[in-house]
């Protein structure tokens, strides 16, 4: 075959590859390396899932791959530097869900804002009514300039929210915070200020336990949390403590790692914390952004590798790819 999928595209973008080249579907290898090294030696395309690492070892098996897909997952789970070796072109979707993430932590915030209306939707319709608060007039902490806090910027511009704003790499005099209209502050200026937190920080393991006990201890009191970033970026402890003693009121996060709530984490149980399973970059329409970008990306590099993913024919009217960007080329 020319192009395996470990990964399901939608099904418009798969029928457009076969179309063009010898496709297969074969979701159940993604947890058979052995049954995938003898079935795809001579594949020179595949789109793998989230579950699966693509190592130097697994590309040897390999010899005549030219593109690795993904749809949203990171590049943790993909040895680039094997991949650059050996021309391999490493095509990722990401920046197909900066939108769906953003509206997630938007509808987040408003929900935590609200408590009340997740139990009365939860069909606790004689719990003791809940204050709830505005979004219009508060203030809000943008931890990390990620795509998807820009267009959540926007959004939150829009409401009236006042924004306050720290990454560790984009320094306070960048024009980017004057586009977006957020302040930059120091780091405990942030937690202490903000009423509401958005995390969308991009991880590296030197940000490990980012969120740690000193930055908590300048918690605003009943300041709420949201976030789409690696939980290895909180420490658990200091977040469990925060989320105690009342200086973080709630807190959702979303796809947080399993060992984060395992059956000895200071976190397991508590009622104010929510977990989601990375449902932010699950849309309808971010997976037809990406599965249309890794499929037109893949039929480049395999048969025009001087060509331009827009330049393709067969792409649905009015959908913009202009996002979502190639990672190594």
């Amino acid at each position: 075959m020319d192009i395996l999928l470990l990964d399901a595209l939608v099904p418009e973008a798969m029928a457009w590859l076969q179309t063009r080249h010898n496709v297969e579907y074969r979701p159940e290898l993604a947890d058979d390396l052995v049954a995938l090294r003898k079935l795809a030696y001579k594949t020179r395309g595949i789109v793998f899932p989230r579950q699966t690492v693509v190592t130097r070892e697994l590309l040897d098996f390999l010899p005549r791959l030219k593109c690795v897909g993904r749809l949203y997952v990171g590049t943790d789970n993909t040895d680039l530097e094997a991949c650059k070796e050996r021309a391999i072109k490493v095509v990722h979707g990401s920046g197909a869900n900066v939108r769906s993430n953003a509206e997630y932590l938007l509808g987040s915030l408003l929900l935590l804002y609200r408590r009340g209306v997740v139990a009365a939707l939860m069909g606790h319709r004689h719990a003791g009514v809940q204050m709830g608060r505005e979004l219009h007039g508060s203030t809000i902490g943008i931890l990390g300039l990620a795509p998807t806090a820009q267009t959540l910027a926007g959004m939150l511009n829009a409401l009236g929210v006042r924004l306050i704003g720290y990454d560790p790499a984009v320094h306070h005099t960048a024009a980017i915070w004057e586009r977006l209209r957020i302040t930059p502050v120091s780091l405990p200026e942030l937690v202490s200020q903000a009423d509401a937190v958005s995390v969308q920080m991009l991880y590296a393991t030197r940000f490990k336990g980012f969120v740690n006990a000193k930055l908590l201890a300048a918690c605003k009191p009943g300041q709420l949390w949201v976030g789409i970033s690696r939980s290895a970026l909180f420490d658990q402890g200091a977040l469990a403590a925060a989320l105690c003693d009342g200086r973080i009121e709630a807190c959702i996060l979303d796809g947080a790692e399993a060992k984060f709530l395992a059956e000895s984490s200071p976190l397991k149980g508590l009622k104010n914390l929510f977990i989601t399973p990375r449902l932010g970059s699950h849309t309808r329409e971010a997976r037809l952004r990406s599965s249309w970008y890794v499929a037109h990306r893949l039929y480049e590099a395999i048969t025009a590798p001087h060509g331009g993913a827009d330049s393709l024919p067969g792409m649905p009217t009015g959908l913009d790819l202009s996002s979502v960007m190639p990672v190594n080329e």
